[in-house]
């Protein structure tokens, strides 16, 4: 059986392009003991691929030249031997990047798709979701009725964070790369204030958007950026706050060291708490993600946010260059298809 897959050529240097990547078509082999053949249906592309295309240390093991990258992705059960999960179903897995895949049956979650589109195991109720609600129910240990600023908020998991804060009854407020996304932020997600990071220095308009909410401060802030917008909201900081440290996509495209930071004795000031995350650390939270956000979306508390790109495996690295660059809004998938 032929399929299709993207390698990585080389590492990129700054933004990527299309040169450091091919899309090579393979001899799928049969699944063997132990294992599963899927059809991939969906697939997602996010910010921490960057850093696995670079040799750079990270939490991610860099991705190997000359082969197939990996990333989330849903889709059905072509063959399956006697132990693992019946052909017909649908799992998630973490070989993306390819029309077929060959997958451990350990490695694939069955996911139940009653009432569910399959994609949303990509975002609201995959490892973005995840992500949102271990940042602010265990590190941030969010309280009804604070102030939450997150940055890159239309994005996949900065759009999911607001909306959970606001089932909490918090007051958010979020930022954004254009004045699109932030009349999507408002008029769309429920956020009280919002502000294009672009029209002007952070710290400016941080401070008018939390006017613009009716608060002074921020209790918890879910940083998905880093540099000066996380200057900016240790400034605005209340006594006492945490700050959640998710994403650095302000460092992520760049070739020399992006400055950190400058207002950090303010943190001793202010008795706050800042610290960083990874998602993967926290599964024991997951029966009680999946459970909240299954009636939050039933309820229409959460409305997932989202950009879907057809086009089938072909669009996947030109929809990455795209999330890359802010074109995209909310998590992107590719429909494979």
């Amino acid at each position: 059986m032929k399929g299709r897959e993207w390698h990585l050529r080389r590492r990129p240097s700054g933004t990527p392009t299309a040169s450091d990547v091919a899309l090579v078509e393979v001899t799928v082999p049969e699944p063997g003991p132990g294992e599963v053949l899927v059809r991939n249906t969906a697939m997602s592309v996010e910010p921490y691929m960057r850093g696995r295309m670079s040799e750079t240390r990270s939490y991610a093991d860099a991705y190997p030249l000359d082969a197939p990258m990996t990333g989330h992705a849903v889709g059905r059960v072509l063959a399956s031997g006697p132990d693992g999960p019946p052909v017909g179903s649908w799992v998630r897995h973490e070989l993306g990047w390819r029309e077929l895949a060959v997958v451990p049956g350990a490695a694939v979650d069955v996911v139940d798709v009653e009432g569910v589109d399959p994609a949303a195991f990509l975002g609201v109720l995959g490892l973005t979701g995840l992500t949102a609600y271990v940042g602010l129910r265990r590190i941030a240990a969010l309280r009804p009725g604070e102030t939450l600023f997150v940055s890159a908020a239309a994005g996949a998991v900065g759009s999911t964070a607001g909306q959970i804060a606001k089932a909490q009854g918090c007051i958010v407020v979020g930022s954004a790369g254009s004045p699109e996304k932030v009349a999507r932020l408002t008029e769309d997600l429920g956020f009280d204030a919002a502000f294009d990071h672009r029209a002007g220095p952070a710290r400016e308009q941080l401070a008018a958007a939390l006017e613009r909410a009716g608060t002074d401060g921020i209790d918890v802030y879910f940083d998905n950026v880093g540099g000066e917008q996380l200057e900016a909201a240790v400034r605005r900081m209340r006594e006492g706050g945490r700050l959640t440290l998710c994403g650095a996509i302000a460092t992520y495209n760049a070739t020399e060291p992006v400055p950190g930071p400058r207002n950090l004795l303010l943190m001793i000031w202010r008795r706050l708490r800042m610290e960083g995350f990874l998602v993967g650390d926290h599964e024991d939270l997951r029966p009680d993600f999946e459970r909240d956000m299954r009636a939050w979306l039933r309820a229409s508390v959460v409305r997932p946010l989202e950009t879907r790109v057809s086009g089938g495996i072909e669009a996947a690295w030109p929809a990455f260059l795209d999330m890359l660059a802010g074109g995209s809004v909310g998590k992107s998938i590719v429909d494979l298809t």
